[in-house]
């Protein structure tokens, strides 16, 4: 994806408003446990729909305060539909995420998407199910990281970026990952 600022997306309070607002409307819980790629467990299960079951945690890798707020400053800069998505429930809470890509242009209400066409801003409010909390962190471990299905999760903000906004203002390019990684391994030969 590459940034441009052809499309005018609402403030973060405006859009947060607009998808609690959402929520409220079809029952579920306004109040949102944001979740990133971490925090996801894909787990194979032969009896569970497409062989894997999906579940999450926010224990091993908890997501920072203020996390969605970064994760929706940064998608909002690309040309792409910006998605909030609702997984289900768990603890009390609606499970959410944000996920931006063209992946999303073709999904329309008959796939359960609502759409504010003038900002690219979509919503899936998903269905009223209760999402399994891993809190064994073998099972965590363990999960699917390799070889799953695509599924709409995939385009969601890794934690790993938000960390990075929160100590570097942005997101580290590849060759900075490089460098980092370099410069550790450096450090650990030279003391």
């Amino acid at each position: 994806m590459t940034k441009n600022a052809h499309i005018v997306r609402p403030t973060f309070a405006r859009a947060m408003a607009d998808w609690q607002a959402d929520l409220k409307q079809r029952g579920f819980s306004p109040d949102c446990t944001w979740l990133f790629d971490e925090n996801l467990v894909f787990e194979q299960d032969a009896a569970a729909p497409g062989g894997y079951r999906l579940g999450y945690q926010v224990e091993f890798t908890p997501p920072p305060s203020g996390c969605e707020r970064i994760s929706y400053e940064y998608f909002a800069d690309f040309p792409s539909p910006l998605v909030f998505y609702r997984l289900g429930s768990g603890n009390g809470k609606s499970l959410c995420m944000m996920l931006c890509d063209e992946w999303f242009a073709s999904r329309d209400d008959r796939d359960g998407f609502t759409w504010q066409k003038e900002s690219l801003i979509g919503h899936y409010p998903g269905k009223n199910q209760e999402i399994d909390e891993v809190t064994d962190v073998d099972r965590w471990k363990k999960r699917m990281l390799k070889n799953r299905p695509l599924h709409d999760l995939d385009f969601c903000m890794p934690l790993r970026a938000v960390h990075e906004v929160l100590a570097h203002g942005r997101v580290l390019t590849t060759y900075e990952h490089y460098a980092l990684r370099f410069l550790n391994a450096w450090r650990r030969i030279i003391p």
